[in-house]
């Protein structure tokens, strides 16, 4: 059966599949990141990872893997296949395609940002589905975005494009690890959630899921909490609108998981900021952690699919 392998390499684990082309996952794996062991051994791992995938595939399938995909963190120059940085797993400048594409014996790879290639996979079989215009936001520790526009993620000029975490929504605002003030992730991630909520109920434990269930609860301190995070992530939302008039905006990560205790309140509080903009639909994420695994087989098919036949 002809197959590809996906990677979606995260700060902590690593997520793996063998795909089919109709996107069917026909084998899946997690194995731990390890990244306490340093950026050489993560990259190793990942190598390690994707061979014992590609000799599984030979086994069961009696085919080798026509592809491979990677998904990774940070900064990802995905033309030339080269992992530029990422804080949280210590490498810089990796060039991934060339390194996996030895180890698995010459068959194209493709690398893609996590955050993308899961908006890609929840754009083209998850959540936007049919959609020719959509925006994926996940909440989580950060706050990032992917552009979809006909069944492709928009990278921009320089890879940077969708990075809404760092739109400004409260000039003068809790400081952020990229030298602004008041950027929407210090306001409006899981983590900034867990933070507030953690000084308003004197809990250093509590995090955002405890400030939901506090808030389906009727606490009044969780609803101050979750009601400024959700002013906060609108006024984001809406300058994404604003820029561009997308049909369906996607919202995952760990806050989405609150469902109707975020999204009730979120739709209302973007309806109430729009003027003369068209409000596209705002539906939770579909395919949660996977996304980014299926994403990453996408890629895959996708090179594939544009490689020109010798």
């Amino acid at each position: 059966m002809k197959h590809v392998i996906a990677l979606d390499v995260g700060g902590t684990g690593m997520k793996a599949a063998l795909v089919a082309a109709d996107g069917t996952l026909l084998h899946e794996a997690r194995r731990a990141t390890g990244r306490e062991r340093g950026a050489e051994a993560v990259v190793e791992t990942i190598q390690e990872f994707a061979a014992e995938l590609l000799e599984l595939g030979r086994q069961r399938f009696g085919a080798t893997a026509s592809a491979a995909g990677v998904a990774v963190p940070g900064i990802v120059d995905a033309e030339n296949g080269i992992a530029v940085y990422a804080a949280n797993l210590g490498w810089r400048d990796v060039p991934m395609r060339e390194l996996l594409g030895r180890r698995l014996g010459g068959i194209p790879v493709a690398l893609g940002h996590d955050v993308r290639t899961g908006g890609l996979a929840e754009g083209r079989i998850g959540a936007g589905r049919g959609a020719d215009r959509f925006l994926f936001v996940p909440l989580g520790t950060g706050i990032a975005g992917a552009i979809g526009i006909a069944g492709r993620i928009e990278a921009g000029a320089h890879g940077y494009a969708g990075e809404i975490g760092h739109i400004v929504v409260r000039p003068g605002g809790p400081a952020c690890g990229c030298g602004q003030r008041g950027c929407l992730e210090t306001l409006a991630s899981a983590s900034a959630v867990s933070r507030a909520w953690a000084a308003a109920s004197g809990d250093p434990e509590a995090d955002a899921a405890d400030c939901a269930k506090a808030v389906e609860s009727g606490d009044a301190r969780a609803r101050e909490v979750w009601l400024a995070a959700i002013g906060a992530l609108a006024d984001g939302l809406v300058t994404a609108i604003t820029l561009l008039d997308p049909r369906t905006l996607i919202i995952g990560g760990g806050l989405a998981e609150a469902g109707e205790t975020l999204f009730t309140p979120l739709r209302t509080a973007v309806e109430e900021r729009v003027t003369f903009q068209r409000l596209p639909h705002i539906v939770p994420a579909a395919l949660g952690d996977t996304a980014g695994c299926l994403g990453a087989g996408l890629l895959a098919w996708d090179l594939l699919a544009t490689e020109v036949p010798a």
